[in-house]
């Protein structure tokens, strides 16, 4: 049977936000509803294969894994270009400890290795960012609904997320437009602290999976004229198993995915 088309982001992006179960009682408060997105996102180890279309003065489509393991105190990301050949290999390590500043490592086939200098530089050379792969804006101080809004027909409620004075980001806010039923974001935007708009995500299909419902396809913009990413998961799993060294630079240069958890 084939398998339904998922995706996390990163990005996923900051998007893989699975759903409980769609007659979950609804957030009544912000704090309530930032709350239960937050606690989705730190949902313990998963990996994610993922189609990265990058459209702007260039063309390139990319084949990539993402291995994640994501608590309440802390995360680690990898990114992994399987596709095209020539770029075979290049990986991303991203750690953040508690409210700490994201930190981490390029690494390109055979040996050579950098550390990631600015966090708002693009994820893959893709409309997102390194800070976008790794952060939880939903778990941020400051947290308020600002209002209500359809998108493609659903109703949503506007959550907008600020950083606390102890907590480290790029950006000054970022409002998402919640499907308060699914719990999933339709559409999330990242401004910088004189509100001017940096990027925007739009969720553009959602599918069922596990009692869950999934972001699969993602567009983003804003971050670059003329220029967008499609992302597009073809596969995830939950309760997959990794060791420290998957999270290192010598892991970095296995492509190997994780293997399932015992139930």
């Amino acid at each position: 049977m084939k398998s339904p088309r998922l995706l996390s982001i990163a990005v996923a992006l900051t998007f893989l936000l699975p759903s409980r179960a769609a007659d979950s009682p609804s957030p009544t408060t912000a704090n309530d509803l930032a709350s239960r997105l937050s606690a989705l996102r730190q949902d313990g180890s998963s990996y994610v294969r993922l189609r990265m279309e990058i459209n702007g003065a260039t063309k390139e489509t990319l084949q990539v894994q993402i291995k994640e393991r994501r608590t309440k105190s802390s995360s680690e990301v990898v990114y992994q270009v399987l596709f095209p050949k020539e770029r075979k290999g290049e990986s991303v390590l991203l750690r953040k400890l508690g409210n700490h500043a994201a930190t981490g490592s390029l690494f390109a086939p055979p040996d050579t290795v950098r550390p990631i200098d600015d966090l708002k530089a693009p994820l893959l050379g893709s409309d997102l960012s390194y800070e976008d792969a790794i952060d939880n804006f939903f778990a941020w101080d400051q947290q308020s609904i600002v209002g209500a809004e359809e998108v493609e027909g659903v109703n949503c409620q506007i959550l907008e997320s600020k950083p606390g004075k102890d907590e480290h980001s790029t950006y000054g806010s970022v409002r998402s437009w919640i499907d308060v039923h699914r719990l999933v974001p339709l559409r999330i935007e990242k401004y910088d602290t004189s509100r001017k708009l940096l990027r925007r995500i739009d969720t553009t299909r959602i599918v069922a999976e596990g009692g869950r419902h999934i972001p699969s396809d993602l567009k983003v913009t804003g971050a670059r004229p003329d220029s967008s990413t499609l992302l597009d998961g073809s596969r995830i799993s939950h309760n997959v198993t990794y060791t420290d060294h998957d999270f290192t630079i010598e892991g970095l240069k296995q492509l190997t995915p994780p293997r399932k958890s015992a139930d």
